[in-house]
């Protein structure tokens, strides 16, 4: 008995110490996650002086994105049948 308590009491110190480190979240990797996507979305990569590319940049994501999500129900649709 005397041997599963110490077992025990190592294991919850070890739990709490790696909860401190933030090594039991999944919070900074979806962060940085959405973080691309957004990025990507509101076109940061693109030339920010020239205000045409960066809004076309914008545009030709946001069009390939419907067109996925079309593409995606069509293909459920064929699925399901």
């Amino acid at each position: 008995m005397k041997d599963d308590d110490e077992k025990m009491r190592e294991a919850r110190r070890t739990l709490d110490r790696i909860g401190q480190e933030g090594g039991l979240s999944a919070t900074p990797a979806m962060k940085s996650a959405a973080n691309s996507v957004r990025d990507h979305f509101s076109a940061a990569d693109a030339d920010k002086t020239d205000s045409v590319e960066v809004w076309g940049t914008r545009i030709a994501r946001g069009l390939a994105l419907l067109a996925l999500v079309g593409l995606v129900w069509f293909l459920f649709g064929q699925l399901t049948q």
